[in-house]
């Protein structure tokens, strides 16, 4: 199961990949992964936007002049 989120939950949310903090209201993605692969029987990971353009979960799009990001 796939989620992009915005929503803060309480205690400190970390990149599972960079360990780099990830503050409120910054955008991150909780992905279910198993062996590095989606998988909805893996576990949780939570990626920054950064570790989610460079995994090829998230990448910019030009939509009316305008860079847009987009996850999946």
């Amino acid at each position: 199961m796939i989620y992009a989120s915005r929503l803060y939950i309480s205690g400190e949310i970390k990149c599972d990949e960079c360990g780099r903090p990830i503050p409120y209201p910054d955008r991150y993605l909780a992905v279910d992964e198993k062996d590095g692969k989606e998988d909805d029987e893996g576990e949780t990971k939570r990626y920054c936007v950064e570790c989610c353009l460079k995994k090829g979960y998230a990448h910019y799009k030009e939509e009316k002049g305008e860079k847009i990001l987009t996850f999946f």
